[in-house]
C-alpha cells in the first residue's frame, strides 16, 4: 500500500452526503455503430469528492470521460454539472464551466517548454483582441502577468521549478505526467476528470502524484473523477468508487464495500 496516502486522506473533513451532487449521470447509453460502449449507466459525485472509476481494460471508463468533456456524445442520457445541462455544451465551454480533465496518453506540446504547456490552459481567460495582443501595452500587458503568475504558482505547488523553462520533450515521462495535471489546474477546474495519472511510473513517482492529487482535493477544494488501474492508489484514496465492466456499472460504493464485491471481483479474476 501506498504509505503516505491513507493518513492523509483520513484527515479530510466528511463529505456532506445530504448535499446536491456537483455532478449527476443519469442513463448514460454510448455506441459506435453496432459496438454499445456504454448502457445505463448512472452515478453522482458530490463537492470535494474524489470518485474513482474502475474496470478490466475496454470496460468503458474512458469513455465515460470523454462524454463528460464533450468529446463523445452519448446518444441517451443526462450530465448536469451544477444544475446546469452539458448535454448543448461543447468542450470548450465545459471548461469554461469548470470541466478539467488530464488524458490517458500524454498531450503535451513537446516542442513547447513547461511554462508555456501550463499556460496553454489559461487560454479560457484570455480577453485581449488581436490589435492589442500586438502591440503589447497596458490591459494586454497586465493579462499576460497575471497569468504568468498563476503557471507559477502551479509550478511551484508541482515541485517542478527546475524544469520549468525546459522543452516537455526533455524531460522525463513522470514528470511530463505532473506538467499535464498542470496544465489542467492552469484552467482553475471545480472538478477535475484525471484518466490513469499514474499510468507507466515507478512507485516513487506514483507516491509523488498521488500526493498531488490529495493536495489538490484538499488544498484547492477540487472534486475529481479518477480513473487508475493500479488499485491500490484507488483504494488508498477514494471516498467511493464505481465499478464499470462490459460499459455497464456493476459496483459502486466505499473502497471497502467495492473490493469485498463479488461481481468486482469476478471481473477482475473470472469467475471460480
Amino acid at each position: 500500500m501506498l504509505s503516505t496516502t491513507k493518513e492523509e486522506k483520513d484527515g479530510y473533513p466528511e463529505k456532506d452526503i445530504a448535499a446536491a451532487p456537483k455532478l449527476k449521470v443519469a442513463d448514460l447509453h454510448l455506441s459506435f455503430g453496432g459496438i454499445q460502449a456504454l448502457m445505463d449507466v448512472s452515478f453522482e459525485v458530490f463537492d470535494r469528492e474524489i470518485f474513482s472509476i474502475i474496470g478490466p481494460n475496454g470496460a468503458g471508463k474512458t469513455c465515460i470521460l470523454n462524454c463528460l468533456s464533450g468529446f463523445y456524445k452519448p446518444q441517451k442520457g443526462e450530465l448536469f454539472f451544477e444544475d446546469v445541462n452539458l448535454a448543448p455544451l461543447k468542450p470548450h465551454q465545459r471548461s469554461a464551466l469548470g470541466i478539467g480533465r488530464t488524458f490517458q496518453n500524454i498531450e503535451l506540446f513537446k516542442n513547447m517548454t513547461v511554462l508555456d504547456n501550463i499556460l496553454l490552459g489559461r487560454h479560457l481567460y484570455l480577453k485581449s483582441d488581436i490589435l492589442s495582443g500586438g502591440i503589447y501595452l497596458g490591459k494586454t500587458s497586465k493579462e499576460e502577468v497575471r497569468h504568468r503568475l498563476k503557471a507559477e504558482e502551479i509550478i511551484d505547488f508541482l515541485e517542478i521549478e527546475g524544469i520549468r523553462k525546459k522543452l516537455v520533450s526533455e524531460i522525463p515521462y513522470g514528470l511530463q505526467k505532473r506538467v499535464e495535471v498542470g496544465r489542467a489546474l492552469a484552467s482553475e477546474p471545480k472538478i477535475l476528470l484525471l484518466d490513469e495519472p499514474a499510468t507507466g511510473m515507478n512507485l516513487e513517482e506514483t507516491e509523488d502524484i498521488v500526493r498531488f492529487i490529495l493536495d489538490v482535493n484538499e488544498e484547492f477544494e477540487t472534486t475529481i473523477i479518477l480513473i487508475e488501474h493500479d488499485l491500490r492508489v484507488i483504494m488508498d484514496i477514494s471516498n467511493r468508487i464505481a465499478c464499470i465492466d462490459f460499459g455497464s456499472k456493476i459496483a459502486e460504493g466505499t473502497p471497502e464495500e467495492v473490493q469485498s464485491n463479488p461481481k468486482v471481483i469476478e471481473a477482475y479474476l473470472g469467475e471460480e
